[in-house]
């Protein structure tokens, strides 16, 4: 009976490609438009993924997510220092700084300001140079992103590709001279910035002259203390917020969900996708129903159960599910990969995998069911009329 049942799927080739196609780009919207979702997701708090050594983040009360700077004192530094449990804790400056390009035009970068001691906070990959480097008079260490692309400089013709930043180069921020001695890869930001990492003096003095400076606390806690038990006694000691790594990505990703129209964007791509392939694949696997219903027949007259004509369209609507959501799936795969150099957010873990293979799973069991309810209801009967 399956070899029947697939006998007659691929006998009506139009239907039997129309359902493959109609599920395939509902599959494809799905999945992109939520691997896009999470990238993006994902680039908000990019800079916490990169900073994977500290164990704890303390901050402002009123910070709500990464790139929402208030200052503090430089002595809350040594008040968290002091807390019981805290192995070290050192100074982060960030902030948004103006670089002056070769040809005038200025260009906003993300800096970091490291420990100038430890240099806790840097870069999680190295390109070209070493983060030591950085205890070199005026050096900078860019992202290798920013400096093939924002940062990089013009042809002296006016024509051809630009020329990367390189080390060895010089740049001007704030109207501050710094010299480039490394290239590193770090995680795409939210705002595409060229990002930009020195030491944290050499920081707040690119940094226009503000009353506070420090914009972050990094801890580590002891071997043996829970970090979310030390977050709590650092904030009741201190009166600042303290958040362990993960939950301070959780605070800054859920600001923008809250507060920005991103999740409404993409959620109404996803439900069109989903709508889609619920109208093409449903309608076009009903009509193949009925365009076969003399064939059902057929079969019930010659015996065959529910049970098996059951099975017989379960067969159908899964072998055209998997084949669409393979196909969109891998589509999805191909277009992230090829944009992978791109500024697409393109993120695709297995958990989107299974959410989008079971939309296509309920589109072919709910274009199943109605097309089950109907063969159910057949007559024998119907083989014998003209």
């Amino acid at each position: 009976m399956n070899s029947i049942a697939l006998k007659m799927l691929v006998g009506d080739r139009a239907k039997y490609l129309g359902m493959i196609m109609g599920l395939t780009f509902a599959s494809l919207l799905i999945t992109q438009q939520s691997a896009i979702f999470t990238g993006l997701m994902a680039r908000t708090f990019g800079a916490i993924t990169d900073l994977s050594y500290p164990d704890i983040w303390v901050m402002d009360p009123k910070v709500q997510f990464i790139d929402d700077i208030k200052p503090l004192q430089d002595t809350q530094l040594y008040r968290v220092r002091g807390v019981d449990g805290v192995d070290w804790a050192v100074p982060l400056y960030k902030g948004l700084l103006k670089a002056r390009l070769e040809n005038g035009n200025f260009q906003t970068c993300i800096v970091f300001g490291l420990d100038d001691a430890t240099l806790i906070g840097g870069p999680p990959e190295m390109v070209v140079g070493r983060l030591s480097d950085l205890r070199r008079a005026e050096a900078v260490i860019v992202d290798e992103v920013g400096s093939r692309d924002k940062l990089a400089r013009a042809p002296s013709d006016g024509l051809g590709p630009k020329i990367p930043l390189a080390v060895g180069d010089v740049l001007e921020l704030n109207d501050h001279r710094a010299t480039v001695v490394g290239i590193c890869r770090v995680t795409r930001t939210f705002q595409s910035q060229p990002v930009v990492y020195t030491t944290y003096s050499r920081a707040t003095t690119f940094a226009p002259r503000e009353r506070k400076l420090l914009s972050f606390i990094l801890a580590k806690a002891k071997p043996g203390e829970d970090p979310e038990r030390l977050c709590g006694r650092i904030s009741r000691a201190t009166g600042l917020a303290a958040y362990t790594r993960d939950q301070f990505k959780v605070k800054t990703m859920s600001y923008f969900l809250k507060y920005t129209g991103i999740p409404i964007n993409f959620g109404i791509a996803v439900v069109l996708g989903f709508i889609v392939g619920t109208a093409i694949a449903g309608q076009t696997f009903y009509n193949f129903t009925l365009d076969n219903l003399r064939h059902f027949g057929t079969l019930k007259a010659m015996g065959a159960a529910a049970p098996t004509l059951l099975r017989m369209i379960l067969l159908q609507a899964l072998l055209v599910g998997a084949i669409g959501w393979g196909l969109g799936v891998g589509v999805a795969s191909l277009i992230g990969y090829l944009l992978r150099n791109s500024e697409l957010s393109f993120k695709l873990p297995w958990q989107l995998l299974a959410i989008s293979g079971s939309a296509v799973l309920i589109i072919c069991l709910s274009a199943a069911v109605i097309s089950i309810h109907k063969v159910l209801k057949l007559e024998p009967a119907i083989v014998f009329k003209t």
